[in-house]
């Protein structure tokens, strides 16, 4: 569980929706009104090794874990 707080406590200085996270299909996503493109380069770093991955669907860059889903 700390992984997980970790990685939220990294990306609440990038923003703080009213709902943060959603998870579909065992994936975790974060709201993509916090925009990777503004997370500095050790911030990105950091998630990518908490499991946290930037993801392009639907044309909207944001950040996913299959790590922290939701089965």
């Amino acid at each position: 569980m700390s992984d997980l707080i970790e990685a939220l406590q990294i990306l609440l200085k990038y923003g703080n929706p009213e709902y943060p996270t959603n998870c579909q299909h065992d994936v975790m996503m974060i709201h993509p009104d916090i925009d990777p493109g503004k997370v500095s380069h050790e911030d990105l770093t950091r998630l990518e090794e908490l499991e946290f991955i930037v993801s392009n669907e639907d044309g909207e860059r944001h950040f996913r874990s299959y790590h922290f889903g939701s089965a």
